[in-house]
């Protein structure tokens, strides 16, 4: 298979809670801009991002930060979402964080169930010579680095104050794995110990913090949450739902894509059950199909030099004139409009 097949696939595999593209969605319309200014030309649809709790792919973040960069004119708009980002909204995890005894514990289970929330990167720790969180990325995130790592961890400031009471800022060291900003003030409000240029994103904790007991520890509620996780990642691991299982099928295939009764098939379902099921997710085989295609259209077209024609033949579709038909109702435009307002920026 072409190189850039296999990279699109690992583009548009699932990547990222909805949750965060929510908040970054919140941050914009606060600054008064409506859905479908933020969404425009975009492979999202609102009400489904704000309804349904399918992981994204890393493309359909990177491509909402990227609009949202530009509509807010905010280069550090990473960090203002992650200082707003509610302990609530790292779902059964954060509740368990916030539960557990101390913050080191609580860092623990972050390592131990971060599957839930996000597969970009792993969270490894030091306690020599002193206790830090450090983070090894398993993807390229490119331009949108800076806001991910602003984000993520501002959420992550947010929830270990709300465990410990106490303002972090003064008790943190944050080594970043880029250039200093012309914004690098604003980092103040996270960490005032701020390092830029360092080889991977390293967060240094004062000694205070270590065993700084939780304001909310509850030894019996944690083991129901702990529970709770281990059955949802146990079902991410297992392959999610049928609907996740589908969307991975379609993504991992080239060219032709598996019919519904394909599908069903591997499944060992009916397909009445089949399409039942996919109907109870909230979801049907040709929107998931869709999805996929438009995705990976836009990929295409965006970070490759192959033709419209070698793309509708990728995607399945029988010819080009009937793929340039149907990326223009995804998009508004024309896969070649969207080329060329798109592939400049990669």
């Amino acid at each position: 298979m072409p190189k850039s097949f296999h990279e699109s696939v690992a583009a548009l595999k699932p990547a990222l809670h909805p949750v965060y593209a929510r908040l970054l969605c919140a941050e914009l319309q606060r600054r008064g801009f409506a859905p479908a200014a933020i969404l425009k030309g975009l492979p999202l649809d609102w009400q489904h991002l704000h309804e349904h709790n399918q992981f994204m792919s890393f493309d359909q973040m990177r491509q909402l930060i990227e609009r949202g960069l530009a509509l807010s004119d905010c280069p550090w708009l990473g960090l203002e979402v992650g200082l707003r980002t509610p302990a609530s909204a790292h779902g059964t995890l954060g509740a368990a964080m916030i539960a557990s005894k101390n913050l080191p514990s609580a860092m623990l289970l972050l390592q131990r169930y971060a599957g839930l929330r996000q597969n970009l990167a792993n969270l490894k720790f030091e306690h020599e010579p002193d206790f830090a969180a450090v983070l090894e990325e398993w993807v390229d995130l490119g331009p949108v680095r800076e806001y991910l790592h602003c984000q993520l961890l501002g959420g992550l400031v947010q929830l270990l104050t709300a465990m410990t009471g106490q303002e972090l800022p003064p008790l943190l060291r944050i080594e970043w794995p880029f250039d200093a900003p012309l914004w690098a003030d604003e980092y103040q409000r996270m960490a005032h110990g701020n390092v830029f240029a360092c080889a991977q994103l390293r967060v240094v904790l004062h000694p205070s913090l270590v065993n700084s007991p939780s304001l909310a520890a509850d030894d019996e509620a944690l083991q129901h949450l702990l529970r709770d996780c281990d059955l949802q990642l146990q079902r991410l691991q297992a392959g999610g739902t049928l609907a996740q299982r589908v969307r991975v099928q379609l993504q991992q295939t080239e060219g032709h894509m598996p019919t519904l009764q394909t599908m069903a098939a591997q499944e060992n379902l009916t397909e009445r059950t089949f399409m039942r099921h996919l109907q109870a997710e909230g979801t049907s085989f040709q929107q998931l199909l869709d999805e996929v295609r438009h995705e990976r259209a836009c990929w295409l077209l965006a970070h490759t030099n192959n033709t419209v024609e070698d793309i509708a033949y990728n995607l399945g579709f029988e010819d080009a004139s009937n793929f340039s038909r149907t990326f223009k109702r995804w998009c508004g435009q024309t896969p070649s409009d969207f080329r060329q307002t798109h592939s400049n920026k990669h």
